[in-house]
């Protein structure tokens, strides 16, 4: 097995570092309970795409959280450039190297994106493009494929099962709920993309894969969701539908929209 490259060779960041550390604290602090499954399958060395479960809004730091336990290294991230423009939050993202995203033309964050993981860093993406809020993995986005084909960087599969019971959409999460919250991750084996592979069907896969994990870390959670509003409404939960879901998502798109053009 290849060594992680020792944290004294590795350039300092201190933005980074700063984050990881707050990171540390909020989670120690939440006494969150972790199980990990798979780690290895994260490369020590070498650039690769990790295409990560989306059911609440702190999976990157938790992602972030086990594989920096794990071998130190660093994500880089992409996310909505909206998120850039915010005064403290913006400062710290440039800080820590991630990536902003224009929803409305990407080509210039798929390109630094494609750059960094030849450089042999680890990106993270969200192939959902959003918070599933009925906790079902969704229709991916083609870009997590086409990023690991294009670079020649293989692509690994991450699932979270736990994490949105500390922050997500449609539900505000009481203080007191987040403490002692076991979170469960499921890395999967390497997906290699070649570049003459057909990226629709690679996608498809990918889709199939995640929620087969997503699956199992349900099946292997130690605390019932019966009634309970993050466990999805097909096992006994109180979660969305997804057509219940995509209708509330398409609602709020409709809001934006007008409310954006009234400030236009």
């Amino acid at each position: 097995m290849t060594r992680p490259e020792p944290s004294s060779q590795r350039p300092h960041e201190p933005a980074y570092s700063a984050a990881i550390f707050a990171g540390l604290g909020l989670f120690r602090f939440w006494r969150l309970r972790r199980r990990v499954t798979g780690l290895g399958n994260i490369p020590a060395t070498g650039g690769a795409v990790l295409a990560m479960t989306h059911f609440g809004y702190l999976e990157f730091a938790l992602v972030e959280w086990v594989t920096w336990r794990h071998n130190r290294r660093r994500i880089r991230f992409m996310a909505k450039q909206s998120v850039f423009k915010k005064p403290v939050v913006g400062a710290m993202l440039r800080g820590m190297k991630h990536i902003p995203v224009d929803m409305k033309a990407g080509a210039d964050a798929y390109a630094a994106a494609v750059a960094a993981l030849k450089r042999g860093e680890l990106i993270g993406v969200f192939p959902e493009a959003g918070v599933s809020s009925s906790f079902v993995v969704r229709d991916l986005k083609s870009g997590a494929a086409r990023l690991a084909a294009e670079a020649g960087v293989p692509i690994i599969p991450v699932a979270v099962w736990g994490g949105q019971r500390l922050l997500t959409k449609n539900h505000k999460v009481g203080f007191r709920e987040r403490f002692g919250v076991r979170v469960n991750f499921l890395v999967g084996k390497p997906i290699v993309v070649s570049p003459g592979d057909d990226i629709a069907a690679a996608t498809s896969a990918l889709r199939t894969t995640l929620q087969e994990q997503v699956d199992e870390l349900q099946t292997s959670y130690p605390t019932d969701g019966t009634g309970q509003w993050w466990q999805p409404r097909h096992l006994g939960g109180t979660a969305p539908t997804e057509a219940e879901a995509a209708l509330a998502d398409a609602e709020r798109d409709k809001r934006r929209a007008a409310s954006q053009g009234r400030r236009s």
